[in-house]
């Protein structure tokens, strides 16, 4: 059994993410935002690449079934319902809706996958509830790749350290786990950082950048550990929350 980190798309190849189960990490912000909407309502998040594809999309749609939303160089698409804070994707913002997203890192790093057997989008919000489901995956034999979107599809500090700390946890006393040199990285930066997680963010580049561009508080709920226990699957060209009515 393998688990394998990446940090950032730049290097990504098919054959990295073929036929695993595959987490996918954005932890400022869209992993956070993708996991607050789903635990405050939302009927889905559809990722796109451009803030054009989200104006062609919602035309499917009747204006009051969707809200649309997305960053570009951090601030809100002027036009658009949300940005990427999650703090905007409240119950009453996003309950019973469908949210087109379309974000600088994030929902590119989900459109890079090919061919997984399963993707799941993972962050400190909703740590153990991902958690659990790799480890079930894990001990069922399946091969596990974590993809860190990374900032402009390059490292990004907070990523790694998340990515780490997944790694940690899913192989903690099982035997016959390989990893590979970016896996046992990402669990030395965990290591150094633990649960300070706004230390960790503030020696980020992009930590720093929204913190100077006035989304300090964002920082505050993308530390919140286990804030949100739910763990969005994309599939279908969707994210919805696991549960009953869609188990594995």
């Amino acid at each position: 059994m393998r688990v394998d980190a990446f940090f950032g798309i730049g290097g990504l190849t098919p054959s990295d993410t073929s036929g695993r189960i595959v987490l996918v990490i954005d932890v400022l912000r869209a992993s956070t935002t993708i996991a607050t909407a789903l635990a405050n309502g939302a009927r889905a998040v559809i990722p796109l690449d451009s803030t054009e594809d989200v104006v062609t999309r919602a035309k499917a749609f009747a204006r009051s079934e969707v809200r649309l939303a997305g960053e570009r160089q951090m601030r809100l698409v002027p036009g658009f319902d949300l940005g990427n804070s999650p703090l905007e994707f409240t119950s009453d913002a996003v309950e019973g809706k469908t949210i087109l997203l379309s974000t600088t890192n994030g929902t590119t790093a989900i459109g890079a996958i090919q061919s997984p057997r399963d993707v799941v989008i993972g962050s400190y919000v909703n740590f153990s509830a991902v958690l659990a489901m790799l480890r079930a995956a894990l001990r069922g034999g399946n091969d596990i790749a974590i993809v860190c979107a990374g900032r402009e599809k390059q490292f990004a500090l907070e990523d790694a350290a998340c990515a780490g700390r997944y790694v940690h946890h899913v192989a903690r006393r099982l035997s016959n786990v390989t990893l590979n040199d970016a896996a046992l990285a990402g669990m030395l930066i965990d290591r150094r950082y633990s649960d300070n997680l706004l230390r960790l963010f503030a020696a980020s580049a992009h930590g720093r950048a929204l913190s100077e561009a006035g989304y300090g508080d964002d920082l505050v709920a993308c530390a919140a550990i286990d804030s949100y226990p739910v763990i969005p699957i994309y599939q279908d060209r969707q994210i919805t929350k696991l549960g009953p009515e869609r188990a594995r």
